[in-house]
């Protein structure tokens, strides 16, 4: 019986061997595609391509590194000084101002004065009374007055940005510009929260934060720096989790009020504030940058730091005081 064009007419021995036809022609299409890539060219491709490109910590520079008496509580800081302008770190709720070591000596040698500081209950400050957490605008506020700080460029990442925001709302003079990285930015509005729960169901919460925080080429690729990064989460919240208060809504509306130039950047493998959700937040913003950076997380500033640092140098360079 003569076989039909379709395949599902012809007769099972002629399906067979039309088959094995078709996979022997595939196999010399295959073999035809290794004699242009041999297998020691393929082999030295792979010994020349790390999963991980090496970026070590780099030496720190000095820095006076203080703890400030701010009334109400005591927070530790580190502060590289100088002339430059001022560039705050607002550290996640994973890590503390510990976490900054690939920023510190990057920022100081482009000329400006770094800051990073711990939060109440974060590594090296006062934990205080939990069920009286503060205002960490107030705070920020008061450490600034404290180091006779005028203005500031606010680089935040994740929780950290939430504070950023208010700062900004409740002090846009004070601040030169404002970076939130990978930052779900506190927003309060019924339909972003319904989608954050898509993103997140509650089984989420359970898993360890290292893989819920680290994107998985970093996590594939980097077991010392993966190892690193998870030392400096444990040791960031010595006495529990403080939750500061916020003193302005987050909202959608008050977004579109900030005049302050902003930049928003998230790790195209962020489970937090993966790409859409950052297009979704710009939207919201008068005139905001945005940044994506390959191969990152929700921490792209230690996954990805030449490309955080560069971003954000690029950022706050445009936008320097007047």
């Amino acid at each position: 019986m003569a076989c039909s064009p379709h395949l599902q007419d012809c007769e099972p021995q002629n399906s067979r061997r039309n088959f094995f036809k078709h996979s022997l022609l595939t196999g010399a299409a295959i073999a035809g595609v290794s004699e242009l890539w041999p297998q020691a060219a393929m082999a030295d491709t792979i010994k020349t391509t790390p999963m991980w490109p090496a970026s070590p910590i780099p030496a720190q520079v000095p820095v006076t590194d203080a703890i400030a008496d701010l009334g109400d509580t005591r927070l530790w800081y580190w502060d590289t000084g100088g002339n430059g302008e001022v560039v705050i770190f607002m550290h996640a709720g994973s890590q503390s101002a510990a976490g900054w070591g690939y920023q510190q000596a990057a920022f100081a040698s482009a000329g400006y004065r770094a800051i990073g500081y711990s939060r109440r209950g974060y590594f090296k400050s006062d934990l205080g009374d939990i069920s009286n957490p503060g205002v960490a605008s107030d705070d920020l506020d008061r450490l600034l007055q404290h180091l006779n700080i005028e203005r500031a460029h606010l680089v935040a990442v994740a929780h950290g940005g939430y504070f950023a925001l208010d700062y900004s709302l409740s002090h846009p003079a004070k601040v030169l510009s404002l970076t939130l990285a990978s930052s779900m930015l506190g927003v309060r509005d019924d339909a972003y929260s319904i989608m954050q729960k898509r993103l997140r169901p509650p089984f989420f919460n359970d898993l360890p934060v290292d893989f819920k925080e680290l994107g998985p080429s970093y996590r594939a690729g980097n077991p010392e720096g993966h190892d690193q990064w998870k030392a400096l989460a444990e040791a960031a919240r010595p006495g529990g989790r403080v939750m500061p208060e916020i003193k302005n809504e987050l909202n959608w509306k008050n977004l579109k009020s900030i005049k302050v130039p902003v930049l928003l950047m998230t790790g195209d493998a962020d489970l937090y504030v993966p790409p859409s959700v950052l297009r979704l937040q710009a939207s919201h913003f008068p005139a905001a940058e945005t940044v994506i950076i390959k191969e990152a997380g929700h921490c792209s500033n230690w996954e990805q730091p030449q490309a955080f640092n560069t971003s954000v140098l690029q950022f706050i360079g445009k936008h320097i005081a007047t």
